[in-house]
């Protein structure tokens, strides 16, 4: 991370989350997105997607995505593609309570929640979240535009392809492979590979 100003795209749930995370860092949020209710969170001027690009450099901001990551829905994506495409950076965001391991890759944009595991070898792709607790063991493998789930555990060398949601509290079994765009439902212990464009939820 570093010191430039930070706009936080989005105002809701996940904003909140990660408005704690950029303030233990002692880094400096000098506004916030979401023409819905510009009353929501007063302490932050309220900007417009267009007046960001229209106000601000991208050599002089940098931008965290504050959409939350739900199943079905690509607004956070969506948003990121947008000014990526203007030139602007999106932070990724440690919170201190993250153990990471010396030799991890994390992407662009990649969200580390309170209580997050990344074992040795773990790579993390562009504007993934893993959110609170989630655990990632040794060499596993996460695309771009991922969310890992609060809770999940993902044992060793286990691969995860672009825009998978893997739910609240599951469970990936090691050296399993899960295809793009897959949904795996809360709860969820997966023992066997899944192809792109899955729904999975495990039976009980």
């Amino acid at each position: 991370m570093h010191n430039k100003p930070i706009i936080i795209i989005g105002n809701g749930g996940h904003f909140k989350v990660l408005q704690e995370v950029i303030l233990l860092n002692n880094l400096e949020i000098i506004g916030v997105t979401d023409v819905s209710d510009s009353k929501k969170n007063s302490n932050y001027k309220v900007y417009t997607d267009n007046q960001i690009i229209e106000i601000f450099s991208p050599e002089d901001v940098s931008l965290v995505n504050g959409i939350g990551s739900l199943p079905y829905n690509n607004s956070r994506w969506n948003v990121a593609k947008f000014f990526i495409n203007y030139g602007y950076y999106f932070l990724s965001i440690y919170h201190p309570s993250a153990i990471i391991a010396n030799d991890v890759h994390i992407g662009d944009g990649v969200q580390l929640m309170a209580g997050v595991i990344l074992q040795p070898g773990v790579c993390i792709g562009k504007n993934t979240i893993v959110n609170t607790g989630a655990i990632i063991d040794h060499d596993c493998i996460i695309g771009e535009n991922c969310h890992i789930a609060p809770g999940s555990t993902l044992s060793g060398g286990v691969t995860i392809r672009n825009n998978t949601h893997i739910g609240t509290g599951s469970s990936i079994i090691q050296g399993i492979s899960i295809g793009e765009n897959v949904i795996v439902a809360a709860g969820s212990t997966v023992y066997k590979n899944l192809p792109p464009n899955t729904l999975y939820k495990e039976k009980r």
